[in-house]
């Protein structure tokens, strides 16, 4: 079995590779502005290589039954400590449904028995951790490609934007209330800091660890403060990717809560950190400049590279 190339051969490789396509003659792509930028910044060059060496269908490596890890370790948020999310959980996601809007031209609800009847893909795919950690896993849901078409992208449209149902810090205090964008409830949430719920990240992020998140929703429940909530983003490239689907079942069973449950992104040839759990909304963005800190995520808000690519 073939296998794609690594993020470091990518890197190692970034110089060389933009250096032969200026000097073969490519000067219309030395002159482009996008070009020139690609050459700042080792996330950028990252971004440049792959998708210079990889089509836009070129798959990540599949493995066999045989070769699913025994434990695929939940990483993040294992339970969301918000009382619209457990509310959701408490009733099986029966009332869950999944927003899809932005810069499209029809947007629409699905919930998640609707998803469920849509046509699916399998895959088993590594999970690769920027924490150092792998773990395979069998996926199966709904092809974000899918989504998009049904929705039918402006023209404008660039990113994928994907928000999240776990409250990741609480915020400063503006003296009002704010909710969950989705669930059956309308509990305000609390300023205050982190996610009880979070286990502990490296590699530049804040570090949190689960300290009984089961319970932090009544332990945060004081009005006031903007609550932020996980999101990510990825480019349509990733977006319109085969493998990248909207997983609702893993290992041939309904996700747990602990992976993401009701619905998770899988974009097989990103890190980590870029498959988000517990997804609410998806949102198509000229750009995410007004999103957190602009930076396209919530971790790469912490210093993270928005470019996960393996």
């Amino acid at each position: 079995m073939s296998r794609l190339p690594s993020r470091r051969a990518l890197l190692t490789g970034a110089s060389a590779a933009a250096a032969a396509a200026v000097l073969g003659g490519c000067d219309r792509l030395g002159n482009a502005e996008w070009f020139r930028r690609t050459l700042k910044t080792g996330e950028d060059a990252n971004l440049f290589v792959q998708r210079l060496l990889l089509t836009d269908r070129t798959l990540a490596p599949e493995y066999a039954e045989a070769d699913i890890s025994p434990w695929f370790k939940p990483n993040g948020t294992e339970d969301p400590p918000d009382r619209d999310y457990k509310a959701l959980a408490k009733g099986r996601f029966a009332k869950y449904h999944l927003q899809v809007d932005g810069l499209v031209e029809t947007p629409f609800r699905l919930s998640l028995a609707e998803l469920r009847k849509l046509p699916a893909r399998t895959q088993i795919t590594r999970h690769d951790c920027v924490e150092g950690w792998s773990a395979i896993g069998k996926w199966t849901g709904v092809p974000l490609a899918d989504l998009l078409n049904r929705a039918k992208l402006k023209p404008e449209g660039r990113y994928v934007v994907f928000h999240c149902a776990d409250t990741m810090d609480q915020g400063e205090d503006n003296g009002g209330a704010d909710t969950a964008e989705d669930g059956g409830s309308d509990e305000t949430i609390s300023a205050g800091n982190a996610n009880p719920a979070m286990t502990k990240q490296s590699g530049g992020g804040e570090s949190r660890k689960d300290s009984g998140g089961q319970q932090a929703s009544d332990d945060t429940a004081a009005s006031g403060g903007s609550p932020v909530r996980y999101y990510e983003s990825i480019d349509l490239v990733d977006a319109f990717h085969p493998q990248t689907i909207l997983a609702y079942d893993m290992n041939d069973k309904a996700l747990p809560v602990s992976n993401g449950a009701p619905l998770r992104l899988r974009v097989e040839r990103n890190l980590g950190y870029k498959q988000a759990k517990y997804v609410m909304r998806i949102e198509v963005v000229e750009s995410f400049a007004h999103l957190g800190d602009g930076k396209g995520g919530y971790w790469e808000d912490q210093g993270y590279a928005w470019y996960a690519g393996i």
